[in-house]
């Protein structure tokens, strides 16, 4: 039987405790060639407003593909900018097994890849996180982060003062101006809608760790030149290199693969300032689709 699954349904199962570690394997066995997957194929259906984009993928114990909207115009009418759906199948006999809502797998998934980074790249006992960004992603990270670090302070800076305020009053962190929310952090998160970069590298203390999830196309920006040229690690080489406007306008080197980085082939001191830049990739929704079904299927037999 093909399972149909919400949103409601995936968000009863699918925690960070269980998607950090999955995510960490899931990006070792795609720098390792475990996994077969191509660059998503993204049409451009209104340029600025409105993508979609198919990520298909197999990986050891999932088969599938998203299909996903991206719509940066919705955030103008108070709707989700990413929505998608996943398609899971048995890879050994391609049995169909489940249809699920992809919005929240989206979210979390692309929280638990960063926090799963940072696990490894961050400073030792790192005490203050930046939120660059007060949207979906921020309260994401937030929350995933939170299962790596033990934050003392948290800052929060947007575009839109009162989202800031909005964001800080609701998760109980500061609202500061941009360049406060980043001199002296350890840990920062940009996840934006901006198409020009606003993060100096300038700013950035020494042995600070960068998660840069924004940005999502080849010509768009939230890391300056400066910020950039730090140790730079990235979820796949070759997605950046298509899709990533901080990587390819830039021109910064790339020191490895996350993979690589957990896997302990690459290994950066901890000393040294780090930006991870993740364009998201289709073995993680994939991985955690099957993580998602498989917990309903436990939670399902439990019950029985």
């Amino acid at each position: 039987m093909v399972r149909t699954l919400s949103e409601e349904d995936v968000g009863r199962v699918l925690k960070y405790e269980d998607l950090i570690p999955a995510m960490e394997k899931a990006l070792s066995d795609f720098s390792a060639g475990r996994v077969i997957q191509p660059v998503r194929t993204v049409l451009t259906i209104e340029e600025g407003k409105r993508y979609a984009g198919l990520m298909p993928a197999v990986a050891g114990n999932g088969m599938g593909a998203k299909f996903v909207s991206f719509y940066p115009k919705n955030a103008d009418a108070g709707l989700p900018t990413h929505l998608a759906m996943i398609m899971l199948f048995e890879p050994q006999t391609g049995r169909p097994l489940a249809v699920m809502d992809g919005r929240l797998i989206t979210e979390m998934r692309t929280a638990a890849v960063s926090a799963a980074v940072t696990r490894y790249l961050a400073p030792e006992n790192s005490k203050v996180l930046a939120l660059l960004g007060s949207g979906v992603q921020a309260a994401a990270h937030l929350s995933a982060l939170r299962h790596v670090c033990h934050f003392d302070d948290v800052r929060v800076w947007s575009r839109t003062a009162d989202h800031a305020q909005r964001f800080a009053a609701l998760h109980g962190v500061r609202a500061t101006a941009l360049e406060e929310a980043v001199r002296g952090a350890e840990v920062i998160v940009a996840a934006t809608g901006a198409q020009e970069p606003f993060l100096k590298g300038e700013w950035l203390k020494e042995g600070a760790h960068v998660n840069a999830v924004g940005a999502a196309r080849p010509t768009w920006r939230e890391l300056d030149d400066d910020a950039m040229h730090n140790i730079l690690v990235v979820d796949s080489r070759e997605a950046v290199l298509e899709e990533s406007g901080d990587v390819i306008l830039s021109g910064a080197a790339i020191y490895a693969e996350a993979g690589e980085v957990i896997a302990g082939a690459r290994v950066p001191s901890r000393s040294v300032t780090t930006v991870f830049k993740s364009v998201g990739l289709a073995v993680e929704d994939i991985v955690t689709a099957r993580l998602v079904y498989d917990s309903i299927l436990t939670l399902r037999e439990g019950k029985a």
